[in-house]
């Protein structure tokens, strides 16, 4: 049993070095994570110039890219090996609701299932008060790889993990939960450079919107880990009908 291991925090970050700890006492395991943090970088791919892949220690590899730039390299020729599995994480914060969109963590997760392999992405929700149990996070995936290995699921999930950040013990279990909401983002942050010319930082995401029971947000707020399947179809095919009708007024 093979797992592959990445992030979008770095290969230095703390909830990616916890991960492989649990995860070495079930798999072989190899982390092929990004040089630095690329949060954020959703399911890019770096087309435009060649990529460098640096051992940082024996099965811990950094890579001046993407997420998906690692996951990409290590399925698809890197090694002389194949994977049985990915999973992605821990990530430093949560990835509810829209975050999936933008998120490099889950996109890492995202990648492995293009590539054939059941894939998971861990988060935790971290907060400004929070106590950062990376290592709760780290035990929680532990227990659905082992799940995973045990029973697995249909090759076409992604599973979406959100752990609330509280000790081990204090975690409520599990409950499997829908994305949730968020209101559009803030305004922009507008500074100047050291020299005087402006520069723009993107602001904070939105508060929730829809976070009512069954939603993720929902789920992290009373103390249970949420763990929510993805797919990668974005078809609304209940729009389909809609769609076709209305294009038959077209002329052309």
């Amino acid at each position: 049993m093979k797992i592959l291991i990445s992030n979008d925090d770095g290969f230095r970050s703390e909830g990616i070095g916890l991960l492989r700890e649990v995860l070495a006492t079930l798999a072989d395991v190899t982390v092929v994570a990004p040089d630095r943090n690329r949060s954020g970088a959703s399911n890019s791919l770096t087309l435009d110039v060649p990529l460098r892949v640096f051992e940082a220690e024996p099965g811990v590899y950094s890579v001046p890219g993407t997420p998906t730039d690692c996951v990409h390299l290590a399925i698809s020729g890197l090694f002389d090996y194949e994977y049985d599995m990915v999973v992605s994480g821990v990530n430093d914060g949560e990835n509810l609701g829209d975050d999936v969109l933008y998120s490099g963590t889950v996109a890492a997760a995202v990648e492995g299932r293009f590539l054939g392999l059941p894939t998971i992405a861990v988060s935790l929700c971290t907060g400004p008060e929070s106590g950062r149990h990376f290592d709760s996070g780290a035990r929680v995936a532990g227990l659905l790889v082992s799940q995973l290995l045990r029973k697995p699921l249909e090759s076409a999930l992604i599973l979406n993990v959100n752990v609330p950040d509280v000790p081990f013990e204090e975690l409520r279990g599990f409950r499997t939960s829908r994305l949730g909401f968020r209101h559009r983002s803030e305004p922009v942050i507008r500074a100047h450079d050291p020299r005087g010319r402006p520069v723009y930082w993107v602001g904070p995401a939105g508060p929730e919107q829809d976070a009512g029971p069954g939603t993720d947000f929902h789920t992290v707020t009373q103390g249970y880990v949420s763990v929510t399947p993805l797919q990668i179809d974005l078809t609304r095919h209940a729009a389909l009908p809609a769609v076709e009708s209305w294009l038959e007024g077209i002329d052309g």
